[in-house]
């Protein structure tokens, strides 16, 4: 009984998304055309130079591709299930989260890993045909590429609870959707989605180390590309384990307390 719940949770997102194929279609649409796009443009800034900020033109469109993959592990519409922390606060269906023999913590916590799960296949299957095209280059050895896996999942966990952190601030505010643009936004900035942190100034490198985000996905493809070496590779794996421990007694804290506002709100 307890597997099949667990089971059961885990599919919620992800049955959503295979129930609704132009949702697919237009997800696959629309990663494609970010790889194509991103490849093409770090393809043409180096079009000129040899070496910028220790990266050459093959690591900087790989760090690059890989970045938009690995933005995609997360990147589900929650909404139309109508299943977010959010939507159940609003229309007063959070109390059933506390009503069930399943806990709230380990109902959101299975939920998201089925959609990391499903997430990650897509990003496994870009990953796939980028290499076989030649668009990222492969890791440099078996040892980069199993440290980068490990980092990997460090890394999808510290992002797992920073976005716990952002859904229980509704049990507080009732509404956190301004705070999730403006997570989103950060995450993508100080996390170099948008460009490898090297290129930033001294001081915005300096201030996102004091931050979690780099540790969600600048670190490991930092690793793939070797912009890291293997020699750092255990400090950085340590900084990692060090967030991930940090945000879950702080996001356990903040089950207990949310525990004790429980409101039906709406509905």
């Amino acid at each position: 009984m307890a597997v099949l719940s667990a089971w059961r949770a885990a599919r919620v997102t992800p049955l959503g998304e295979l129930h609704t194929p132009p949702r697919m279609t237009a997800a696959l649409l629309r990663l494609t055309v970010q790889i194509v796009l991103v490849a093409s443009l770090w393809r043409g800034l180096y079009h000129a130079t040899g070496t910028t900020a220790g990266l050459d033109r093959d690591q900087a469109v790989t760090y690059a591709v890989l970045a938009v993959l690995a933005s995609r592990v997360r990147e589900l519409d929650q909404y139309s299930g109508r299943d977010t922390v959010l939507q159940h606060m609003h229309f007063g269906t959070i109390v059933y989260w506390y009503l069930r023999p399943l806990p709230p913590q380990r109902y959101y916590a299975l939920r998201a890993l089925g959609e990391q799960v499903y997430g990650f296949a897509w990003a496994l299957a870009g990953y796939a045909v980028c290499l076989a095209a030649g668009v990222v280059r492969p890791p440099g050895s078996a040892a980069v590429a199993g440290v980068f896996a490990l980092s990997l999942l460090l890394g999808q966990l510290v992002m797992y609870y920073v976005m716990l952190v952002i859904d229980q601030l509704c049990f507080w505010t009732l509404r956190n959707g301004a705070a999730v643009m403006i997570l989103i936004f950060a995450q993508n900035l100080l996390s170099g989605v948008y460009a490898p942190l090297w290129f930033f100034p001294d001081w915005f490198i300096t201030l996102s180390a004091f931050l979690p985000f780099q540790a969600t996905l600048s670190v490991p493809l930092s690793l793939y590309v070797g912009r890291i070496p293997l020699s750092d590779a255990g400090f950085q794996l340590a900084v990692q384990a060090g967030w991930v421990v940090v945000l879950a007694l702080f996001t356990r804290l903040l089950w207990r307390r949310a525990a004790r506002r429980v409101i039906s709100q709406g509905g």
